[in-house]
């Protein structure tokens, strides 16, 4: 849910220079395979909540994009509980895929705007309409990471948000701040309204890569 805004990184990621964007998954394939080893590596329920997730995104592609967001929003806030990367993996920052999020059942703020972000993609949403975002968290005055949904370029984007269930227009955030946003094609510089100076691509940041890798072999293994 809460990380440690660190200038020095942030300022460090925005400067890495990639030559090529991370190729990610076009789609999110569950085997049975692999909610075998889920449940034999963690327990039923982490299988259940993986295969809840599963259902989901078979079913719910007729939706509205709204009636997605709201879906998926809840799906996640319900269905995971907050804990920091320190204490779940030994590691001041650790990005999740939604397997891992799902199968273990805690995840940090990054890992819940990650898992709602490919899951609205699974779901058909379109990737230009997504932004992972991060933000400082006023009334906590620490960094804080959402995702975004922007209707249109012009649009006032919607957050989704494991701090509150309700999701409301950026406007009517202002706790949050914004400071930079990206998805699987690029980076951006955040700002109240509209899309923000795009600045690069995603592939500066290194831990988008690690995720992008774990999720292939999650995927392709056998």
């Amino acid at each position: 849910m809460l990380l440690r805004l660190k200038p020095v990184v942030l300022v460090t990621m925005l400067a890495w220079w990639l030559a090529f964007s991370v190729p990610l998954l076009a789609e999110l394939l569950i085997s049975e395979a692999l909610l075998q080893r889920i449940e034999k590596e963690y327990d039923s329920d982490a299988r259940q909540r993986v295969e809840s997730w599963q259902q989901l995104m078979q079913e719910s592609q007729a939706l509205s994009e709204v009636e997605k967001l709201a879906l998926v929003n809840d799906f996640f806030n319900n269905n995971v509980m907050f804990v920091d990367d320190i204490l779940l993996w030994n590691k001041d920052d650790y990005w999740a895929t939604p397997i891992e999020m799902l199968s273990i059942g805690a995840g940090d703020c990054e890992d819940y705007s990650i898992a709602k972000y490919f899951t609205l993609k699974q779901l058909g949403v379109n990737e230009d309409k997504l932004r992972i975002t991060y933000v400082k968290a006023i009334n906590l005055d620490q960094a804080h990471m959402v995702l975004t949904y922007f209707e249109n370029k012009r649009a006032i984007p919607l957050v989704l948000d494991n701090l509150i269930n309700e999701i409301k227009p950026a406007n009517r955030r202002q706790d949050l701040i914004p400071v930079y946003s990206f998805n699987g094609t690029g980076l951006w510089l955040a700002k109240s309204r509209g899309e923000g100076q795009r600045v690069g691509d995603a592939s500066r940041l290194s831990l988008w890569e690690d995720l992008a890798a774990r999720m292939r072999d999650e995927t392709t293994a056998n």
